[in-house]
């Protein structure tokens, strides 16, 4: 019997880490989110914090309880209030609909960069499944594209309608120096900033202004070819040792708001 890979089983592994640039540049594409997260977000300032809140929400909502979904939920709602403009609203459901997408495409493409293609009946549930990264917040059901060929039509139409202006074009040629972090982070800097750039789609890349030539594409294909058996050598408790971690240390700041169970 085939088994079904599930989102929950890509959320689990460290590889996502990997993908985390990429998929705040192309949240980052879209001018209402662009806008809120130059003008709000605390990235440059504490990258570790805004990490920490990220993958929070990326933990619980994939592998904690329902409890801890409506916890996230309000919490996440909590400090979107101020992230408010003329022109964009952090409320605003079509900017989370695009935000739920580019965490569903960034699942799907990380995992098939180190495990290969999937096969088509996982490809429809993890698709499925990842409708719950909008509905969580104000994103209702049937906002979510209806299969994955309509997903795929918003997602280039999307991607063809944006522009990106100056100030957050600057903000991120900021991000990914690394911001005020930390030394020990700033070290792996150069390392992020190559990954995040290939796994870009060019007319992302260009809209940010990042370049990319045929000699990065010969580096990264070279690195893909070391990573892959590297990370498949790894025993899968220690590629899933950040995530339990992760969720853990979560429960543990909110311990007594809500029962934890096994994911």
């Amino acid at each position: 019997m085939q088994t079904l890979v599930k989102l929950s089983d890509i959320a689990r592994e460290a590889y996502i880490y990997a993908g985390a640039g990429a998929t705040v540049l192309r949240q980052m594409m879209h001018p209402g989110v662009g806008a809120g997260v130059a003008e709000h977000s605390v990235t440059l300032r504490d990258p570790l914090l805004r990490l920490r809140g990220t993958m929070d929400y990326i933990y619980v909502v994939t592998l904690g309880t329902d409890a801890e979904r409506h916890m996230i939920a309000q919490k996440v709602n909590r400090a979107h209030v101020p992230v408010r403009a003329a022109h964009y609203n952090a409320f605003d459901p079509q900017l989370q609909l695009w935000v739920a997408a580019t965490l569903y495409k960034g699942s799907i493409e990380i995992f098939e960069l180190f495990n290969g293609a999937l096969d088509e009946a996982s490809r429809d549930l993890i698709y499925q499944q990842a409708a719950i990264y909008g509905t969580t917040l104000q994103v209702k059901p049937e906002m979510w594209p209806v299969d994955r060929a309509a997903f795929e039509r918003y997602w280039q139409e999307s991607l063809g309608s944006f522009r990106v202006t100056e100030p957050v074009r600057d903000y991120v040629q900021q991000l990914l120096t690394g911001g005020a972090a930390p030394w020990y982070i700033k070290m792996l800097m150069p390392l992020q900033r190559f990954v995040t750039i290939a796994l870009l789609e060019p007319i992302v890349r260009e809209q940010f202004g990042l370049p990319w030539s045929r000699r990065d594409e010969q580096r990264w294909q070279l690195l893909l070819r070391i990573a892959r058996p590297v990370y498949r050598l790894t025993p899968a408790f220690i590629r899933r040792f950040p995530s339990r971690r992760h969720l853990q240390d979560w429960r543990n700041r909110h311990n007594g708001k809500t029962r934890a169970s096994p994911s």
